[in-house]
């Protein structure tokens, strides 16, 4: 199967850059996306292979923009970007916190994905990969993890409706042959979990997981949420 190129949004550290690595240690060509021309270009030079730096800020539609003209085809596109509030209960958070995680969490992603999507079709092997996360998980948050306080409240519910996306995205886009699944990497080794905890699993493993998504064959699933082990997560 000729999978070849992809776009990694949020690719200048932890998950994004280590799915970015594992794409282009796999040969594919790779647009290795940051917010800053510079964090791109550094990334790129030190991923290596056929990476290729790309501006674009998922929460700029006119960089979004100028970032889709740039690629031609495109077989591959990783949602990637999202940050994270503090762990903070619902009632405590104030609205610009909402809403400035669902930006980058949900808004940016459909600025993505309906920018490239024209590019996708012309793909014979279209993916689109989600990061989302287990705390997004409804049928977790009202059974034995109704009490887990260790994420912000706008975090999970803005991963939740990526999660609603990834379905909705499989359903549109099924006669296109593109295939949408959310992925959810569980507590890893990043700046946004806090990097210099020694708790969680590295980045690398969640990106050779989270790569699995990213080339599969044309019999693979779609509309699908999986952990790193392969393994179906509830909504």
């Amino acid at each position: 199967m000729d999978i070849a190129t992809a776009l990694v949004t949020g690719a200048s550290r932890g998950i994004g850059k280590e799915i970015a690595r594992e794409l282009a240690r796999q040969g594919l060509t790779v647009y290795v996306t940051a917010r800053s021309a510079e964090s791109a270009a550094a990334v790129a030079a030190e991923i290596g292979g056929d990476a290729r730096p790309l501006r674009l800020d998922v929460t700029d539609p006119d960089s979004v923009a100028a970032a889709a003209s740039q690629v031609e085809v495109l077989d591959v596109l990783v949602n990637n970007a999202g940050v994270a509030g503090d762990p903070t209960p619902a009632q405590d958070e104030d609205l610009d916190t909402f809403r400035r995680i669902y930006e980058t969490n949900v808004f940016g992603p459909v600025t993505v994905t309906n920018a490239l999507v024209p590019t996708l079709r012309r793909s014979a092997h279209p993916r689109i990969v989600n990061i989302s996360s287990g705390s997004a998980s409804l049928t977790w948050a009202t059974g034995p993890m109704a009490k887990f306080n260790g994420v912000s409240a706008s975090y999970r519910s803005s991963k939740a409706a990526l999660n609603a996306l990834t379905v909705l995205y499989a359903q549109s886009l099924a006669d296109d042959g593109i295939k949408v699944n959310a992925f959810a990497p569980g507590f890893t080794r990043t700046d946004l979990n806090s990097a210099t905890s020694a708790a969680g699993g590295a980045p690398d493993q969640a990106a050779v997981a989270a790569v699995r998504l990213a080339l599969l064959p044309d019999d693979g699933p779609t509309g699908t949420f999986v952990n790193w082990e392969g393994t179906t997560v509830p909504w």
